[in-house]
């Protein structure tokens, strides 16, 4: 677990770090992360340990994820394929015949072309308009706010900002930053040395800090007796369920609810911690790290709960797969001021490094190996290329279904309203121009770094 407690810069240097640790062929490295990210940059191979089993993968995360869809297909088909052989020998034992049934047929496709068909992760239109009807329209907004401790600098710098219902908002910091105090401040628990901070009548917060401090009160309760304290049913997803059923969501067995919370792990706390913020019905979700000590299933497990979510979402998270994947928009806390980063984590990062002189870490320090012969790219052009092509490979893939959600809300204006009509058009327009760039770069990208597309 070497990025446990580090943030984006300093894991951003060790990936970097690590890759180019040994010249090609020579030294070797073993690593045991869930950090997602990390796995995609450093790996070159994988193995799954589960079940007293382990499985190998070629690849990083991303590949590994794609080899297990194909892997478990491959066990149904399997599983299907003898079910039909076993209701074949029932229908001979009854009826003395053999059973005329046509062979089951089935399509090899990579795993990318298995879920190729299925439906967005998220229905932000939905979402928004449930979150409306939850929240009305006024959730929080800060005006000129700053914040000092007693005798000590500024924090937080004359910052201004509104987030609405159904926003799903990331904040990006350095460990130290003030992450923390911006979302005690947020959600009204730190009064401003100056500047105002209002917060919507019919907010109702749900907050989890990355210390857990609200389970730690608890230590001595069962896990049934923590689950008592709620209703009995909620309604998820069109069903009602109980709460012992959702935790069951969250990879708990029936037999580790009689367990004291005491003698959970780090990552069963924390599972625990959040479906108890999420059954208090909040309309407001506030988590502070809530990837630590969790493992890749269940950070996945975690991930679609947050994705139904009809609520505003307010995430910080060094883990920058888990933060891309949750939130649509990413800020970046620096120098006390919260400020708009549309590239995510790589802008937030370059960002950093331009703030310290280009010298994120000490890796700028270390000694680029030799340029390839023949007059190609450099080592750390190449570099740079493929962080931006997996940068721009992301933006596309976040932004695949924004012209349909456009087209969708254009249709649904008044034809009357002119106003709206031509705001509209424009924000459709400005959608498609900037997929026509990010689609003509990446093709660039891809040609430059040799990459058959």
């Amino acid at each position: 677990e070497p990025t446990n407690h580090l943030d984006l810069a300093a894991i951003e240097w060790l990936a970097d770090h690590l890759k180019r640790r040994w010249p090609a062929g020579e030294g070797a490295l073993l690593v045991v992360t869930h950090d997602r990210w990390f796995l995609d940059e450093v790996c070159e191979h994988m193995w799954e340990v589960h079940d007293r089993r382990i499985d190998p993968f070629e690849g990083g995360y991303s590949a590994y994820v794609q080899q297990r869809v194909e892997r478990d297909r491959q066990a149904a088909v399997m599983e299907e394929r003898r079910q039909n052989t076993l209701r074949k020998e029932l229908n001979w034992l009854a009826h003395g015949a053999k059973a005329r049934t046509s062979k089951p047929k089935f399509r090899i496709e990579a795993a990318r072309a298995l879920i190729a068909n299925d439906p967005p992760l998220r229905n932000p239109l939905e979402l928004r308009r449930l979150a409306v009807s939850r929240l009305g329209k006024q959730v929080i907004e800060m005006k000129d706010v700053s914040f000092s401790y007693a005798g000590g600098p500024r924090v937080i710098d004359d910052v201004s900002w509104i987030i609405g219902p159904g926003d799903r908002y990331g904040i990006l910091g350095a460990n130290g930053a003030g992450k923390s105090t911006l979302l005690a401040l947020m959600t009204g628990r730190l009064e401003p040395t100056s500047g105002t901070v209002k917060i919507g009548a019919s907010v109702r917060f749900g907050f989890m800090s990355q210390h857990l401090d609200a389970l730690a009160e608890k230590d001595g309760w069962r896990v049934l007796e923590v689950l008592g304290r709620y209703k009995r049913s909620y309604l998820v997803g069109g069903k009602m369920v109980s709460p012992t059923q959702l935790i069951e969501r969250l990879g708990f067995e029936q037999r580790e609810l009689p367990n004291f919370v005491r003698d959970l792990s780090g990552g069963q706390r924390r599972r625990l911690a959040l479906l108890c913020v999420i059954l208090e019905e909040p309309n407001v979700l506030v988590l502070d790290e809530p990837g630590n000590d969790l493992d890749t299933d269940m950070l996945a497990v975690m991930e679609d709960l947050l994705d139904s979510w009809p609520g505003t979402l307010i995430v910080v998270s060094h883990d920058r797969y888990l933060m891309e994947r949750v939130t649509d928009d990413q800020f970046a806390l620096l120098n006390g001021r919260v400020r708009h980063v549309p590239g995510g984590v790589d802008e937030y990062l370059r960002l950093l490094g331009e703030k310290n002189g280009g010298a994120v870490a000490p890796a700028a320090l270390a000694p680029e190996p030799p340029a390839p012969a023949g007059g190609g790219l450099t080592n750390q052009e190449r570099r740079e290329l493929k962080k931006r092509f997996d940068s721009v490979s992301r933006r596309l893939d976040k932004t695949a279904a924004d012209p349909e959600r456009l087209r969708a809300e254009m249709a649904a204006v008044d034809a009357s309203d002119y106003a709206a009509l031509m705001a509209a058009q424009a924000a459709l327009d400005e959608c498609l121009a900037e997929r026509e760039a990010l689609e003509d770069e990446w093709l660039d990208l891809s040609e430059r770094l040799g990459i058959d597309v």
